[in-house]
């Protein structure tokens, strides 16, 4: 199979980076802070641009397009750390009227891997600014009023551009999907997500190479120092390890005849989600004393990666995933 995006694919791609790059500066990103996260502006152009209709079918008024596509995007939106629901309104693009559009801002809870909703705390990312929240039970796929739940937000988020407030109790809402929706959702989500954690992986070496090359010391750029050279170089095979896994994700769901479509994404939010976190902590490395402050971008990469690393599965969860698929008869392990 080849990983190479075609002509077609890096257009789409560098029109997406060449949009993100222009609306979210480096300055600009800890001003995100101010409106917690989400821009209304922002998300109606990101919609105008297609990002949540990418693989609505033309038929119904989408771009028709595939998961190769949709996860070149969502690296271009993880690199530039876009903030918001971009997944969850991505996935429920085509099932809930006005997500494709943007009209609707659709949020989300994954409720698999044997959570129990009456002892786990139940936590929702950007509520404020949701329409439609989805919840992804092991049953089904559910549709609840956000205005219905009685929430209380988190003072300190763990990402300061992804607000967090808790629920106490959950209504069962609306089944628009049964069990093997709920898992099929779950499965895109973490393949997307892949697309994100790679897209930052990539967003903290660019950060520190930066750095990296402008910083002096003893007379000279700090980046021809040795120790320097060599994290670079380790952050740089990481992220070639998390585009291959990445991008190999995309193209099994695109055409699952190649391969088990569980292995390759669940491989690729493992080997994303490490690139991403071990990237973030490089890259704060590399800056030294100043990669801890506040004011170096660097925090929000690791902060950004440490709250993606928790969705649609955990490192773990996703290790055991592949480990139980290789110990099947005829696995080709």
């Amino acid at each position: 199979m080849d990983f190479q995006p075609t002509e077609d694919q890096k257009a789409l791609r560098d029109g997406i980076r060449s949009f993100c790059e222009g609306q979210i500066p480096n300055e600009r990103i800890p001003d995100l802070e101010k409106s917690k996260g989400f821009d209304r502006g922002l998300w109606t152009e990101l919609a105008e641009m297609g990002v949540f209709a990418l693989r609505v079918p033309e038929k119904d008024e989408g771009i028709g397009l595939g998961y190769s596509e949709a996860v070149l995007v969502f690296e271009e939106l993880g690199r530039r750390l876009v903030p918001g629901p971009l997944v969850w309104s991505h996935l429920a693009a085509g099932r809930i009227p006005g997500a494709a559009s943007g009209e609707r801002v659709v949020g989300g809870l994954d409720l698999h891997g044997g959570i129990d909703e009456a002892t786990t705390p139940i936590l929702v990312e950007h509520f404020e600014s949701l329409d439609v929240l989805l919840v992804l039970r092991p049953e089904g796929l559910f549709e609840l009023d956000p205005r219905d739940l009685d929430a209380k937000e988190v003072d300190i988020p763990l990402d300061p551009l992804t607000p967090v407030h808790s629920i106490d109790s959950l209504p069962r809402g609306e089944e628009i999907g049964d069990a093997e929706a709920s898992a099929r959702m779950r499965l895109e989500g973490a393949a997307l997500v892949s697309g994100q954690l790679l897209g930052l992986a990539e967003g903290a070496l660019d950060l520190a190479n930066e750095y990296a090359k402008t910083r002096e010391q003893f007379g000279r750029p700090i980046g021809g120092f040795q120790a320097v050279k060599h994290l670079l170089a380790e952050m740089f095979v990481r992220q070639e390890a998390a585009r291959a896994g990445a991008y190999n994700a995309g193209a099994t769901l695109d055409a699952p005849e190649v391969g088990d479509v569980e292995r390759a994404v669940s491989s690729a939010k493992l080997t994303a989600g490490e690139g991403a976190i071990r990237n973030a902590r490089g890259c704060i490395q590399v800056h030294g004393g100043m990669g801890f402050t506040w004011e170096v971008l660097a925090h929000y990469y690791f902060k950004r990666a440490w709250v993606l690393e928790n969705v649609f599965g955990t490192q773990d969860e996703h290790a055991e995933r592949i480990a139980g698929i290789l110990e099947k008869p005829g696995s080709g392990s």
